[in-house]
């Protein structure tokens, strides 16, 4: 893709013609073997889809010899369909034994007309007919032909067949619901000539034959069926099934009442005072909880069976919908429970009432019951007694709304019957489950879909429309929470002027957030304020030193140094912010290793309660201490992956929160650790360069790259250096500016622009050499060698490599000297010295045998199985090619195994284990492309090449070195053009006949 060219998203649709689409604009696909393939691959996007299952689709049972080779071909052209088009190159992946579509933000109409269908349904499911109609009239509007027409084949034609009968369902399911509304004459209009074209299908004219009586044409409905039976008697010798036979009798009886099965039932006859009703009305606004609500639904079942007493208990956050869920369930249940329906607001977190006693919750329960006043006992014992005896027998709905504690509640379970009670709190409630099957349910916000579909019932669908992405924003401002979607709704309803995105401005003022979401002094700030004021002392200053820091997950060390305590006391205290729904443990932790989630509102409140609360001192040194406890576990990952004396020391860290012990249990594998707390060393880096904090932002960025370079994370390498260069510039700091200007320099060579790399690299040098760091020196001379040995520049680049080795030898960076060391010996072996290549190459490995730097000495036994290549000992190269895959796969180094593979599939080539070298060199392209690593993937291409040369495939190595080349001249690499070009010559030299190991050797390795 041309730098600075931005990405395009397609459109793909298959209900009718396959079609790609841009902006509403049809790409030109090819001929019908490139539409098959796509049309394979659009239908089982985000799955290898193999080779020969797409050789099956376009010959069907009949390929040529060359059939493999002609699907590459169509692969690249669909590739080079996309890429003129500006659409991401990785669209299409190649995969073991076939290939990927990567949907990413691409949109497939199937997908959506699915999503769409169980919207459709559950509406219909929970009565909203109006709204499931409308559902479908959007479904059927997405078909604009036969799916896939013109397109037959293996799997295509399964997935043809499929659509069609998905079509059929949707017409007869539409049909069905346009008879509850009333519509009589358009369900009959739809479903005619469905059941001319489909006679067999009973549902759909089962639907005709209600519409066309309903609308009053009696002899059309007795026709339908008529015509129905001599069908289905002729052809299939059978008769009509039941429900068509029984409502031919009831159109011949003319009995419209019971034509209202599908309508919806009467209302319930008003129930006897005795009998309690006490539901309130469900929330118009209500969406989504799918799953929540299927949980809850075997409580009917469990409730009606010998099982013990069924209970629920929702729990989670202020405004996540508990109250909303529990109340929306129980009226759609109510039903089942004949007996009648309890509702009590135990009023455990509420702004202006006290929590309600259970002395209180069971007089108003007796009452409801119908036990007068007077005969309600005075002791809490007698009068459970009496509660329990009266619900002896009775099948009962009981909802027990914003508990706070067990103690109100336990009262109020009944004895025997067949109940089920509904509890809602924001404890967890964990001592009910020693002596009850409670069934939990933490409730989590809404995902964006669902907040939008909220909005949309609140303020007209028609706005969100308008605003689609201002609404998935407004959704995310407000963390999903219904409460604060509820409010800002309210506020757009009675302001229809206002605009999603005028919204969404004033939200994303950090400051102001919260102001909204709180109108007159309650809403989301009220609701937060009852779960912190109950905090211990300690807790709460937790709950405020966490919200100073920017993080949306993070790990009970991060507490521990905010807080200036040990990590088991921060342990605690974080367990009690979570037992408050002030925090949640997050999905992501270790096993043994939790970590804990803010959702940002709450952090923007736990950061008001700082400013309020902490003296500006308090809050500086808890950012102080966090910075300080991160640079010590940093430094200690960094050197166990780099080796001592890489980087200039730490000053001594003080008094920190953690033991050594617990150091080493944090860093158990230092990668990994890198990886996971990404997160807040980006933030703290830019932290502590915006508040001048220069040598902690560049003592962190330069601890950050090793896990930039392998894991393949380029932005956060560039967006840290650049905020620690900018910081340690207005501090006038010689030594933080040279380290910085060294790693752009090193990013430049990771992102293969050597001539950008250059001269930062000579810029790093004066800003060092002024600060007296003679060991960055070195690292910069080194890389300055890389960048000459890419030019083709090999005795300037040796010059500087040694230059560089006299300065290691003045420190004490055995890691750095062993990594010089080995460039040096792939300089020699490039320079045809091979010899001494593979002996310098074995030095530099003993160096870092005792450093426990293993990510040099991994480089350095790909260098020696690279120079081992040169030399023909293929098995001496094997044992170090795979020694590198298992060094960098247990490291968790990316762009090691990529490099660890490719060598090992030029090994596999040269020995003729074409099959694995396949494999092997597929996975390496595939591992490098993850990193974004070019250079890398042209260099398999070249080594593919080979192998296909080596199989017979000639087209098909001529196109990965056609591929190999534009790379490689892109990258500005002449030697590696250079040795491109040769093996394209030897192909077309050798024309038809097929290239010997030898040959491809000469070519690849020879000048």
């Amino acid at each position: 893709m041309t730098e600075g060219v931005s990405l395009r998203r397609l459109s793909f649709r298959v209900l009718g013609p396959l079609k790609a689409e841009i902006e509403g604009e049809p790409l030109a696909l090819g001929g019908a073997r490139q539409r098959k393939v796509l049309a394979m691959l659009v239908l089982s996007a985000g799955q290898v889809v193999s080779v020969d299952s797409l050789t099956e689709a376009v010959w069907q049972g009949a390929p040529p010899t060359t059939a493999r080779n002609q699907i590459a071909i169509c692969i690249t052209a669909l590739r080079r369909i996309f890429r003129s088009a500006s659409v991401d190159d990785e669209l299409i992946r190649t995969a073991h034994h076939g290939y990927t579509l990567i949907q990413g933000d691409h949109r497939i109409d199937v997908q959506a007309a699915h999503a769409l269908l169980a919207e459709a349904r559950t509406a219909a499911a929970e009565g909203r007919t109006e709204e499931a109609a409308s559902c479908y009239e959007r479904l059927l509007g997405m078909w604009y032909g036969p799916p896939l027409e013109g397109l037959t084949g293996g799997h295509l034609d399964h997935a043809t067949a499929r659509l069609g009968e998905l079509w059929l369902d949707l017409n007869e399911e539409y049909a069905a619901l346009q008879v509850q509304l009333g519509r009589y004459r358009a369900a009959a209009n739809r479903l005619v000539t469905l059941v001319e074209e489909h006679p067999l299908r009973e549902q759909a004219r089962l639907h005709l034959m209600s519409a066309q009586h309903l609308a009053g044409r009696r002899a059309d409905a007795l026709e339908t069926y008529r015509a129905g039976r001599k069908i289905l008697v002729e052809e299939l010798g059978i008769e009509p099934g039941p429900a068509l036979q029984q409502l031919h009798r009831r159109i011949l009886q003319d009995s419209e009442t019971a034509l209202t099965r599908d309508q919806p039932p009467h209302p319930r006859t008003a129930t006897p005072a005795s009998t309690p009703a006490q539901l309130p009305l469900p929330a118009a606004a209500f969406t989504g909880r799918e799953e929540e609500i299927a949980l809850l639904d075997e409580l009917v079942h469990a409730s009606a069976s010998a099982e013990p007493l069924a209970i629920a208990a929702l729990s989670g956050a202020s405004g996540v919908g508990k109250s909303a869920l529990a109340i929306h369930w129980a009226n759609r249940v109510a039903e089942h429970y004949p007996d009648g329906q309890l509702f009590m607001d135990l009023c455990g977190y509420d702004v202006h009432e006290k929590p309600v006693s259970a002395m209180k919750a069971l007089d108003s329960s007796l009452r409801a019951l119908g036990v007068h006043g007077t005969l309600i006992p005075a002791d809490l014992k007698e009068r459970a007694a009496l509660y329990r005896s009266l619900m002896d027998g009775k099948r009962m709905l009981i909802v027990l709304d914003n508990v706070r504690s067990i103690d109100q509640i336990l009262p109020l379970f009944p004895g025997r019957g067949d109940c089920c009670v509904v509890i809602t709190s924001r404890d967890p409630l964990g001592d009910l489950i020693g002596d009850y099957p409670v069934l939990r349910i933490p409730l989590r916000p809404l995902n964006t879909d669902e907040a939008c579909r909220m909005l949309g019932v609140m303020i007209g669908p028609e706005r969100v429309g308008a605003e689609p992405g201002m609404a998935a924003r407004l959704a995310q401002l407000c963390d999903g929470l219904p409460l604060a979607l509820r409010i800002l709704g309210a506020q757009l309803v009675n302001k229809p002027h206002r605009s999603l995105s005028q919204l969404v401005a004033r939200l994303a003022d950090r400051r102001r957030r919260l102001d909204l979401l709180s109108p007159d002094h309650g809403g989301l700030r009220a609701e937060f304020a009852l779960s912190y004021r109950e905090l211990p002392p300690a807790a709460a200053q937790m709950y405020r030193r966490l919200g100073l820091l920017s993080l949306s997950h993070f790990s009970a060390w991060v507490g521990a140094a905010a807080l200036g305590t040990d990590l088991d006391h921060a342990e605690d205290l974080l367990d009690v912010l979570v037992d408050a729904q002030l925090l949640e443990v997050s999905p992501h932790g270790r096993l043994g290793s939790p970590r804990y989630r803010f959702l940002d509102l709450l952090r923007l409140f736990a950061w008001e309660r700082a400013h309020e609360e902490d003296t500006p001192a308090e809050r500086e040194a808890a950012l102080d201490r966090t910075v300080a406890t991160l640079l010590v576990l940093a430094d200690t990952a960094h050197q166990q992956l780099s080796g001592k004396g890489h980087l200039p020391p730490l000053p001594g860290p003080g008094d920190l929160p953690l033991a050594t012990r617990q150091i080493e249990h944090i860093l158990g594998c230092p990668m990994e650790w890198f990886e996971t707390e990404r997160p807040i060393l980006i933030d703290l880096v830019r932290v502590c360069a915006e508040s001048g904090r220069a040598f902690p932002a560049w003592a962190l960025a330069a601890r950050l790259v090793p896990l930039c370079e392998t894991r393949g994370h380029p932005v956060d390498w560039r967006s840290t250096t650049e905020w620690a260069l900018m910081a340690a510039r207005e501090a006038g700091d010689e030594l933080g500016v040279g380290m910085m200007l060294r790693s752009l320099g090193a990013l430049a060579i990771y992102q293969r622009q050597y001539q950008q790399a250059e001269p930062l690299l000579e810029q790093a040098m004066e800003h060092l050499e002024e600060a007296g760091d003679v060991q960055g020196q070195a690292l910069a001379l080194r890389n300055i060698a890389v960048c000459l040995r890419f030019a083709g520049d090999l005795d300037r680049a040796a010059d500087h490599c040694r230059a560089a080795l006299d300065l290691f030898d003045r420190t004490e960076d055995i890691s750095g000297r062993a990594h010089a060391l080995g460039l040096l010996a792939q300089i020699e072996v490039e320079r045809g010295n091979v010899r001494l290549g593979i002996r310098l190459t074995r030095q530099a490995i003993a160096a870092s045998e005792g450093d426990y730097a293993l990510r040099s000495k991994t480089q350095n036994i790909y260098r020696l199985a690279e120079a081992l290549l040169r030399t023909g000992e293929l098995r001496e190269a094997e044992r170090a090619g795979r020694k590198v895959v298992q060094l960098t796969r247990d490291q968790g180094d990316r762009m090691g195994e990529a490099y660890g593979l490719r060598v090992l599939g030029e090994v596999q080539w040269r020995q003729f284990c074409l099959d694995e070298a396949v494999a092997t060199l597929r996975d390496a392209y595939e591992a490098a492309g993850g990193i974004g690593d070019r250079f890398l993937q042209a260099r398999v291409q070249v080594d593919l090449a080979c192998t296909e040369a080596l199989r017979g495939e000639r087209n098909t190595a001529l196109l990965h070195l056609w591929e190999a080349l534009a790379a490689f001249r892109l990258l500005r690499a002449p030697v590696w053009e250079g040795h491109t070009v040769r093996l394209r010559k030897l192909l077309d030299d050798l024309g038809k006949e097929t290239p010997g190991v030898t040959e491809l050797t000469r070519a690849l390795h020879e000048s």
